[in-house]
């Protein structure tokens, strides 16, 4: 494909919206009610500085680092996803390129992409799981991925409900009948190169979640599977704590902010945790992560790994984060405008620039190790920093 690679996830982005229908790309763009959080999510990186070294600097630079005892090349873990239509490889596209870059993979409950087929890959699979249905459906859930050869379980709890936008919310059919197709068909039209993918592909976006299906059942549609969590009370730290004695390996909570719950998923057993607002798009004007980061890595980064999770954009975000106490980032629309832009290539292409930018970066501040990144590395604003819950 002529001029497939791109130097910078924006221009991954700008692809991605050419190619995809406007449905799709609002999808993955979505934040919720004004877009405070979504906003202030890329807003946070911007406000951060570096203060770098001139002479000295490292002619090798070690981007390794170690999370949940897992080995990474780089401190970036793929962030868990649902029902990724962007592409008709979907998750496995993705799952071939955390192979190849040596990234672990969250793979979403919600995935268009059975765990079996996900892990056949070879990939690391994080096991993303939301607080839905039965205790025993969970324990299936759990057993099912255990089989499957999951290295750790994520439990998402930043994710209350999906508000609506104030430029509307795109529409998205349970299932793709003949209706939704005509519906759906100038789109598809109009991005013809997306369409014809799927045609050589000998299918549809089913738009099904076969990761919520247990042995022998009919795939649940994403609607479905959203009607089966809305459905299930929203849990306790006492169900949490239930469901991480379930799970024998290890185990990251996604979605803390405050402080005070930090502690409590410190006191789960929790082996990470991950500072996130879910992408702007749970409770609209929640601070960035990056703005509550340094205060949960204060009160229980010496415990448990900190992971950063929300608006990394370039190689320098990683560095920032990193620098304010993370083990890690997880990375979420960054990779699916890779993958809508060139599939598995795409994606590789993401990881490639990303560690490409933390290598220079830490070469310009005069960093030879990720682990010795500090707070003292960069520059914030005087009110830059939330501890929320104290």
């Amino acid at each position: 494909m002529a001029q497939a690679w791109f130097e910078t996830v924006a221009e991954a982005q700008r692809r991605a919206q050419k190619r995809l229908p406007s449905s799709v790309y609002s999808a993955l763009i979505a934040g919720s009610e004004k877009g405070r959080s979504s906003s202030d999510n890329l807003d946070a990186f911007d406000e951060l500085g570096f203060a770098p070294h001139v002479a000295n600097l490292p002619r090798n630079r070690d981007l390794t680092t170690t999370v949940m005892g897992l080995n990474l090349p780089m401190p970036i873990v793929i962030s868990p996803t649902g029902v990724q239509a962007v592409h008709p490889d979907g998750e496995v596209a993705v799952a071939r390129a955390a192979v190849a870059r040596g990234i672990p993979m969250g793979l979403s409950s919600f995935a268009s992409k059975s765990i079996e087929d996900v892990s056949a890959t070879g990939a690391s699979v994080l096991f993303q799981m939301y607080w839905s249905g039965t205790r025993d459906q969970m324990l299936e859930r759990l057993d099912r991925a255990k089989r499957a050869g999951a290295k750790a379980i994520i439990v998402t709890l930043d994710w209350s409900f999906s508000n609506g936008r104030d430029w509307g919310s795109p529409w998205i059919p349970d299932k793709l009948g003949l209706k939704n197709m005509i519906k759906l068909a100038p789109q598809g039209l109009s991005r013809p190169s997306w369409l014809w993918s799927w045609v050589k592909s000998g299918a549809l976006p089913t738009l099904g979640t076969p990761n919520m299906a247990a042995a022998g059942e009919t795939v649940p549609t994403f609607f479905g599977a959203y009607y089966e969590w809305m459905q299930t009370p929203l849990p306790t730290w006492e169900d949490l704590a239930w469901l991480r004695s379930a799970w024998e390996g290890p185990f990251l909570v996604k979605g803390v902010c405050r402080v005070d719950d930090a502690k409590r998923v410190r006191d789960l057993g929790a082996t990470a945790l991950s500072v996130s607002n879910h992408g702007g798009n749970n409770v609209d004007s929640t601070p960035s992560p990056l703005r509550a980061l340094a205060a949960v890595v204060d009160v229980v980064g010496s415990e448990i790994d900190v992971l950063l999770d929300g608006g990394v954009r370039r190689g320098g975000d990683v560095v920032k984060a990193v620098s304010l106490g993370a083990k890690a980032v997880m990375i979420g629309r960054a990779y699916l405008w890779g993958l809508a832009a060139n599939g598995q290539a795409g994606v590789e292409n993401v990881l490639d620039v990303l560690r490409s930018g933390i290598d220079s970066t830490m070469t310009g501040i005069g960093a030879a190790s990720v682990r010795e990144l500090s707070r003292a590395d960069v520059v914030a604003p005087k009110d830059f920093h939330r501890c929320l819950g104290a």
